[in-house]
């Protein structure tokens, strides 16, 4: 069975929901991404189609499906010190001179932080420089809309073939090699788990967060979001970062265009001054 058929009513209906929901914009290009794999929520719930499924998601009050659905149709492609330039402007530029300030609690988000190799990376990263200093704390939150990968990322569990491109002094610091059920697969050591705490987000909603951070990594998120919630991010984050805080965003998107109070560094990268 291919699935089900969706109708170009039922794509808009579901399409307003998510946007709604999150902020997400399913354009006419995530169309069969949609349908194949809103098919098997479909099938597990014993529905008759997509519009039977609308109606079951805005009509759940639990809104355990909601959860379900934007988990299923989340789109999660990450993997460890991608974009390296971003590691080494952090190693050759922000850390020396976060070490110059007396505030020495180094404040970092992971914002859309997908399985957590991002969050990890900027852990490792930032113990490579630190060490483990008593005068340096380092606090990494990493936060995703998506319940799935955020369990994926507590449990720091990865495929051999995930850590394939590291340099094998820094496997065996952070990693360990799984056995038995678990071999081909590697686990994230306590030292860099205990850095990142991983937590639920919606973007959408009202930010906690003001003049907390010095680094946000939001990167390859904007691109789901049509330009005026891009704008209404970056203000979100522009807040949310201390002064003289960076942004940092993925190769495929930029602030050009957009309103914004950033200073543009190079290429992907922003400080809030």
């Amino acid at each position: 069975m291919n699935g089900f058929q969706l109708t170009d009513k039922d794509f808009h209906h579901l399409s307003a929901f998510v946007h709604k929901e999150c902020g997400i914009n399913l354009h006419e290009g995530k169309r069969e991404l949609v349908r194949a794999r809103l098919s098997k929520r479909i099938r597990f719930l014993g529905l008759n189609g997509f519009g039977d499924y609308y109606d079951f998601l805005v009509k759940d009050p639990s809104g355990d499906e909601r959860v379900e659905m934007l988990n299923a149709i989340s789109t999660n492609l990450t993997s460890f010190f991608r974009e390296p330039k971003h590691f080494k402007f952090l190693t050759d530029i922000v850390f020396p001179d976060f070490q110059k300030k007396k505030d020495r609690k180094l404040m970092i988000w992971s914002a859309g932080c997908s399985t957590g190799e991002e969050a990890y990376s900027v852990a490792i990263c930032s113990l490579e420089f630190f060490g483990i200093n008593p005068d340096t704390t380092i606090s990494i939150l990493a936060t995703d809309i998506s319940t799935r990968v955020l369990e994926a990322a507590g449990s720091g569990i990865y495929p051999d073939s995930g850590v394939s491109q590291i340099p094998s002094s820094i496997k065996t610091k952070y990693f360990q090699k799984g056995h038995k059920k678990w071999s081909g697969h590697i686990r994230v050591k306590k030292i860099l788990r205990r850095l990142v705490e991983f937590s639920y987000l919606n973007l959408m909603d009202e930010l906690p967060y003001k003049n907390c951070f010095d680094i946000i990594f939001c990167r390859n998120v904007m691109i789901y979001f049509q330009k005026s919630m891009q704008e209404k991010l970056v203000q979100k984050y522009f807040y949310a970062l201390k002064k003289g805080g960076y942004l940092f965003i993925g190769h495929s998107e930029t602030l050009m265009g957009k309103e914004h109070n950033f200073k543009y560094i190079m290429p992907t990268i922003y400080q809030k001054v």
